[in-house]
């Protein structure tokens, strides 16, 4: 079988590598004796040097052959001004990387990281880590100091960090606790929901940018952003405070003062000076809630803020800076505001380079589960009182809490409350179905009071698509948005058609509950399973 050659990558040492004379032979120079390992054999040598130190580099070359006749030495001029700019030596190294023919079928190649100046070092490692280089490192040590002419030790490293058992299981563990974090604790079972919070996760921990967090009311925006800041405070990406305001709490004159503050005397009552939530989050995160809601002057400032991280506070001559992460929440379409001429589409396009969308409750029915617990223990946490369901309690909430009739309008609000309310009334700590029924009951109640017809086009237009949507007479988009919740709400389609023709299906001699939606749907193009499917 042939050997694979071993190709050696690395930069003159302008330091380490000097000397002239006999007398640089009783040097430790890692260049030189990188190829005089007995247990190494470099084949060739591509030798990185910036053409003022041509000189040395040719030397270095000629006694590489002395010592390993076998190594063919190649030599690359990298011309920086400043070999301590990390911008142009990573430029450098990164174009000889792209220009660099690799063949990995023949070859093994091994970075030299002994060389060279920390720029130089931190440069190649990046590159070899992302790959640009497929090489493992080699870190060269000198020899004792009574045997400076031996070549010393060395050590190959491979970045492949899956090789290595402790560093692979160190790393999952830290994973596991991040996503942990951002879920409180939660073990989430929905995999739409994991995927998503791990790609926050990933966000988190390699960029302070703008996030934008949307969905509906309820949806844990708020708790989200909060967990967001823990994680990166944790990691020392951030190192000053959490700063969270609800946007449709700000208004008017005050909306300004809030955000960007005041001097004193600014305006009537500006007694003191103030400095604005802005300037608090400075270091830290601020967390913008309803952001859709700010005023165009708002948003106008706010732009400027993430542009440049300065600011005029109201009455200020003179600017402020804050450096500060932007976590921005809404339940509304930034989009369609953007359309209607209510937000900016320049502030729009800069807070959404991250943007996450957290679905409602009711499109996760399996972690409805483990969010019932968590909500159970945050009550015993909260009151000291320790309360549980009885197993046929437990089941029948759940089994009706992750039914389509359960349409969890707003949520976690609505499903701590509803835990929160049983917790109260259990008698002696104890769910027991009654409770249970009760609240069913209750919350049946209310989400049918509070379903809205927009609503229900709201749903038909996901279902249909916006195309298809728009082509509606006016008279068939009311009649089929009705049909299609009736249809949401009903566990099989002859329970639909029970429901809508309740009246007519008494004058017949047979009945086929579902042929009559079926058929209606079908002249949409839809069927009673799209509908299922869709469960926001």
């Amino acid at each position: 079988m042939t050997r694979r050659k071993t190709v050696m990558i690395g930069m003159v040492g302008v330091q380490l590598d000097s000397g002239v004379g006999p007398g640089r032979w009783e040097r430790w120079r890692p260049t030189v004796n990188a190829c005089r390992y007995p247990d190494l054999i470099v084949d060739r040598f591509e030798l990185l040097h910036e053409r003022d130190y041509t000189a040395l580099a040719e030397t270095l070359a000629d006694d590489i052959v002395s010592v390993s006749p076998q190594t063919e030495v190649r030599r690359h001029v990298f011309d920086v001004d400043d070999p301590w700019d990390f911008e142009q030596v990573f430029g450098q190294l990164h174009d000889f990387s792209k220009s660099y023919a690799f063949d990995l079928d023949r070859e093994d190649y091994l970075l030299h990281m002994t060389t060279g100046t920390h720029v130089h070092q931190i440069c190649m490692f990046l590159l070899a880590e992302s790959r640009h280089l497929p090489a493992r490192l080699l870190q060269s040590s000198p020899p004792p100091k009574k045997r400076r002419t031996e070549p010393g030790t060395y050590r190959v490293i491979d970045l492949d960090l899956s090789k290595y058992d402790q560093l692979a299981a160190r790393f999952e563990s830290e994973h596991a606790a991040a996503m942990s974090l951002l879920k409180a604790g939660i073990q989430t079972r929905d995999a739409d929901f994991n995927a998503l919070i791990e790609r926050i996760e990933r966000v988190a921990l390699a960029s302070t940018a703008p996030i934008l967090l949307t969905g509906p009311t309820g949806a844990g925006k708020t708790m989200l952003a909060r967990r967001i800041f823990e994680l990166a405070h944790s990691r020392k990406m951030v190192t000053g405070d959490f700063v969270e305001v609800n946007c449709a709490t700000l208004r008017g004159d005050g909306a300004m003062s809030a955000l960007f503050g005041h001097r004193r005397g600014a305006f009537t009552g500006a007694i003191e000076a103030r400095e604005g939530l802005l300037k608090r989050a400075d270091g830290g995160v601020i967390f913008l809630d309803e952001i859709g809601e700010l005023g165009a002057d708002e948003q106008a400032m706010l732009l400027r803020a993430l542009e440049s991280g300065r600011f005029l506070p109201v009455g200020a001559d003179t600017e402020v800076e804050s450096d500060f992460q932007l976590i921005a929440g809404s339940n509304r379409d930034l989009d369609a505001a953007v359309r209607d001429g209510d937000f900016r589409e320049d502030l729009l396009a800069r807070i959404n380079l991250w943007h996450f969308r957290l679905p409602a409750l009711a499109e996760r029915p399996a972690d409805i589960a483990p969010n019932v617990d968590f909500e159970l223990a945050e009550y015993t946490r909260k009151s000291g009182r320790k309360v549980s369901f009885n197993r046929a309690a437990r089941e029948r909430f759940l089994q009706f809490a992750t039914s389509p009739a359960a349409t969890w309008r707003g949520n976690f609000r609505d499903l701590n409350a509803s835990i929160t309310r049983m917790a109260t009334l259990a008698p002696g700590g104890r769910i027991d179905e009654a409770t249970v029924e009760d609240e069913i009951a209750r919350l049946q109640r209310a989400w049918q009071g509070r379903a809205q017809e927009g609503d229900k086009e709201k749903f038909l237009r996901r279902l249909m698509g916006e195309e298809a949507f728009a082509e509606l007479d006016r008279f068939d988009r009311v009649q089929l948005a009705d049909v299609v919740h009736v249809c949401r709400e009903c566990q099989t389609l002859s329970e639909a058609g029970r429901r809508l023709f309740a009246v007519s299906r008494e004058q017949k001699k047979s009945n086929n509950d579902a042929d009559r939606p079926s058929k209606y749907l079908a002249r949409f193009g839809l069927r009673f399973s799209d509908i299922k499917a869709l469960r926001r």
